[in-house]
């Protein structure tokens, strides 16, 4: 998920009055139980995107268990949701819950608006580990995950097979070989399709480096200019520096180039199968197929999705927790799932035969349950905007991946963590 980004000293600035800045998170916090028997009054609820469209009509399932309770949602475009989160903390005049994206957790929990989340009602188990971490600051969880995504390769089965292929690459190895012989054997114009760069760009890099074993931050601290992440850098430019992957692909031809054949292989998520068959019709879903993230020293995909918390002015603190467990029962991810086609971020809702059925996802349910997420540093956004430059320097400019990642390391270590 991508959201607009804000400076942190913007965002200090919007967050002066809900306290950003502080040393911890959790100073003087308790994540305090929730009453027992329905939820009632309002519940007054921000969301973004298709969710935002979509939730209202969803949370009547809701008040016909709990009859005394009203949940009215606002539809916020993600585009303004930064802003306008940051200056309701800033008044005071939070609603009771919001979605909050992945990597605006860690500043919106810095401030100390949002309610820690109640043990009673959760249990981090429940979850896919790396969406539950994206909650977590300071070693508290602030919040929930609602839904997940992660990413795969997709690739043409027939050109796989002329490559030499017929289940996809496994290793990193196997991807480079077979993006070159679908050009050289199969036909295709491009092998494959990688972001070379631009806005969020490093959620297709950093999976490379953590599949390397490099950890992008420690110790309380950036740690991008490491041996593990250089070599990950250097091979995803492999594939620009051998013209195997377009650098200028315009917006828009991915799909119907994949469709044709053009490009064998591309790296994206689970909300590309709906596309991919809307372009190339009733039986281009036999013609294409996904694998998890080919393996370096493991294969280690991004995490992620949006989480949901409740701030701590919520007028309405306790009915706001009962509707975040209501949203967290599998059986309601799963029918969330088939409203908004968001994948559960609980384990349990993936036994569900509408998705234990359907063997595209259950490649990136496998996949989530080693998925990684970015560190919940409050400075996060700024850090990640100087990532995608530096990569776009890399994969169209020919920059040297060691020098991109010395500059990406100075510019993470002026930002800081935010902590």
């Amino acid at each position: 998920m991508r959201h607009r980004r804000m400076t942190a000293a913007a965002a200090c600035a919007v967050l002066a009055l809900s306290g950003c800045g502080r040393g911890s998170s959790g100073d003087d916090e308790t994540a305090k139980a929730v009453s027992a028997g329905k939820a009632g009054g309002d519940i007054t609820v921000w969301a973004m995107g298709t969710e935002g469209e979509k939730l209202a009509e969803f949370a009547k399932a809701f008040t016909a268990e709990n009859p005394d309770a009203k949940v009215n949602v606002t539809a916020v475009p993600w585009d303004a949701a930064h802003q306008k989160i940051a200056s309701a903390i800033a008044a005071k005049q939070t609603p009771d819950v919001s979605m909050i994206g992945t990597t605006m957790q860690g500043e919106f929990a810095k401030s100390g608006a949002l309610d820690p989340t109640p043990a009673d009602l959760f249990t981090k188990d429940a979850f896919f580990p790396g969406a539950w971490d994206t909650t977590v600051v300071d070693g508290k969880s602030f919040g929930v995950p609602w839904y997940v995504e992660t990413r795969g390769i997709y690739y043409r089965t027939d050109l796989a097979a002329k490559a030499g292929f017929p289940d996809g690459p496994k290793t990193w190895d196997d991807l480079t070989a077979m993006a070159k012989a679908m050009q050289s054997k199969a036909g295709a114009k491009w092998g494959l399709n990688i972001q070379p760069g631009k806005t969020g760009s490093w959620q297709s890099v950093l999976p490379f480096g953590w599949s390397n074993g490099a950890q992008i931050a420690a110790d309380g601290k950036y740690t991008f200019d490491t041996p593990e992440m250089v070599q990950a850098l250097q091979y995803y430019q492999s594939f620009f520096t051998a013209k195997v992957a377009p650098s200028n692909l315009p917006q828009g031809a991915l799909e119907p180039a994949f469709v044709r054949g053009e490009i064998g292989a591309f790296m994206s998520g689970p909300w590309h199968v709906g596309i991919l068959n809307d372009a190339g019709g009733k039986d281009f879903a036999s013609k294409y197929s996904v694998v998890g993230m080919p393996a370096g020293k493991s294969s280690t995909s991004f995490i992620g999705g949006s989480n949901i918390a409740v701030f701590k002015d919520a007028k309405n603190r306790d009915a706001a927790w009962k509707f975040l467990a209501w949203l967290a029962k599998p059986e309601v991810q799963v029918k969330w799932y088939q409203t908004a086609t968001d994948l559960p971020a609980v384990q349990k809702a993936w036994d569900d035969p509408a998705l234990s059925g359907d063997k595209i996802l259950q490649v990136f349910g496998a996949q989530l349950k080693s998925a990684k997420a970015p560190p919940a540093y409050p400075t996060w956004e700024q850090v990640s905007a100087v990532v995608d430059t530096e990569v776009e320097k890399v994969c169209v400019g020919g920059e040297d991946p060691a020098a991109a990642l010395k500059n990406i390391q100075q510019q993470a270590d002026s930002i800081g963590t935010g902590a």
